[in-house]
C-alpha cells in the first residue's frame, strides 16, 4: 500500500449532495463525471451499471498521490435503497473533518439546517483528551463528524 486514493459514499441525489459537501461544508469540487461504459460496469460488479460521480478535496489538505479526498457516487441504474443512519450496523462508516473549533462549526452548520446526533463532546479519555468531536448527518443520513483535535505542547 502506497496511500490513499480517497474515500467514497454512494448517495440518492448527486446535485443536493455535491450542493452539501461543496455549499455547506466548503469541500473544493474537483471533478465530476457520469460513467456509462463497459470498464465502470465491469468495476462495480453490475451488467447494466450508469453512474454519477463527483471527487471533493479538503481547502489545505496536504495532496499526497491523489487530486481528491472524497467521491460521491450515485448509481443512477442500478437504483439501491438507503443505507440508513444506524452507525452500529457492520458495513457502516463516517468520515471526519478536523476544525479548529468545534462549537463554533456546529453552531454555523445547525444554522444551515444541518441534523447533528450530539452538540460537540469534550473528548475526556484517550489520546484525543481535551479536544472536541460531534457527528452530524448528511443528506443521505451518512454520519460525518467533526473533530477539533486538543491543543498540544511543543
Amino acid at each position: 500500500m502506497l496511500g490513499v486514493w480517497h474515500f467514497s459514499f454512494t448517495v440518492a441525489d448527486m446535485d443536493k449532495s455535491v450542493e452539501f459537501y461543496e455549499g455547506v461544508l466548503g469541500l473544493d469540487l474537483i471533478h465530476r463525471q457520469d460513467q456509462d461504459n463497459a470498464y465502470t460496469r465491469t468495476l462495480v460488479g453490475y451488467d447494466d451499471a450508469s453512474l454519477r460521480v463527483a471527487q471533493f478535496a479538503v481547502p489545505g489538505q496536504p495532496r499526497g498521490i491523489s487530486t481528491h479526498d472524497l467521491e460521491l457516487v450515485e448509481y443512477v441504474v442500478p437504483r439501491g435503497e438507503p443505507f440508513g443512519p444506524e452507525r452500529h450496523r457492520p458495513g457502516a462508516s463516517h468520515m471526519a473533518f478536523v476544525v479548529e473549533d468545534a462549537v463554533a462549526e456546529h453552531a454555523r452548520l445547525s444554522a444551515l439546517g444541518v441534523e447533528f446526533i450530539s452538540p460537540p463532546q469534550a473528548i475526556t479519555s484517550g489520546k484525543n483528551k481535551g479536544g472536541f468531536t460531534c457527528y452530524f448527518l448528511d443528506p443521505d443520513q451518512i454520519t460525518l463528524e467533526l473533530v477539533q483535535p486538543p491543543r498540544r505542547e511543543n
